[in-house]
């Protein structure tokens, strides 16, 4: 059945989090992320990895689609939406003791050869209403036709441009366990059954389980945050990308840094056989 592009404008209800210290320290262990920032519960306050915002996003992500308009796909349909692309603006780092709510507002839909692109912005807030973090998040509902005229009433801000590559890129191994979408999935409490159900995957078409999309990046930026800012996550203001190739498992990835300009480092993220997992990414950062 068609997607309803009656879509575009609508917003879900706020979910509210109460963000922990366990909830941070389980998030960076899941990505065996050692950093003090994140496990250090002697420090004033342990704060998120900057990638944490995708835990408070998914159960937004899933009461979308019970918005009027989803439900015009079926459960066949609706499961061949993919998670193509991300975009993450973080106003400040999330530390430990915050209550935060998660809004989503469908910002665009657009039909397009694969099916129909649909655009969700992705506002978390602190309990007095302060902007925390803000993700544009392109999904593509394959094989779907759009019933209505595209159109999209706030476009995403323009992404950074690399300026002059480097050479030679800067080329880091990252091990990915057997189990790492298992743990993935307990740590940052997103469950999708293709990334930890074998039986799962394979019904809908997949080689096997894949690691979950946000994991990939956020192993990428554990590394940039490690490699690039001093060990400092709460420099990074920006974390972008496409998604591409699967990544199964166990497998080493690579992450491939090709360039920098003033505050922007900029990477694509390899499977073991070469083809890009991530393409287009990038992380903007701040000052020490």
């Amino acid at each position: 059945m068609p997607y309803d592009a009656t879509l575009v404008g609508q917003s879900t209800k706020p979910i509210h989090h109460e963000v922990d210290a366990r909830w941070i320290m389980s998030y960076a262990a899941g990505l065996n992320d050692c950093n003090p920032a994140y496990l250090g519960t002697d420090r004033a306050k342990v704060v998120a990895h900057p990638l944490f915002p995708v835990c408070l996003e998914w159960p937004t992500i899933l009461s979308s689609r019970h918005m009027p308009g989803y439900d015009t796909l079926t459960p066949a349909e609706a499961a061949r939406s993919v998670h193509a692309a991300h975009d993450l603006h973080i106003l400040r780092p999330i530390a430990e003791g915050e209550t935060l709510t998660t809004q989503a507002t469908v910002t665009g839909m657009e039909a397009i050869k694969p099916g129909v692109a649909v655009t969700t912005r992705l506002d978390t807030r602190s309990a007095d209403g302060e902007l925390v973090a803000r993700t544009w998040q392109l999904g593509i509902a394959r094989g779907v036709a759009l019933n209505g005229t595209g159109r999209a009433f706030e476009p995403p801000p323009p992404r950074p441009s690399l300026p002059s590559p480097w050479r030679q890129p800067q080329r880091l191994p990252i091990p990915v366990a057997a189990n790492a979408a298992h743990v993935y999935t307990e740590c940052a409490r997103i469950w999708n059954p293709i990334h930890t159900d074998r039986r799962v995957a394979l019904e809908a078409g997949l080689p096997d389980i894949i690691l979950h999309g946000t994991a990939t990046l956020a192993l990428a930026v554990s590394r940039l945050v490690d490699e690039f800012l001093d060990g400092e996550p709460g420099r990074v203001r920006r974390i972008g990308g496409h998604f591409r190739a699967m990544v199964l498992m166990p497998s080493t990835i690579v992450l491939e840094v090709l360039g920098r300009s003033a505050d922007t480092l900029f990477f694509q993220v390899l499977t073991a056989s070469g083809e890009p997992a991530i393409s287009q990414g990038f992380l903007s950062y701040g000052g020490a």
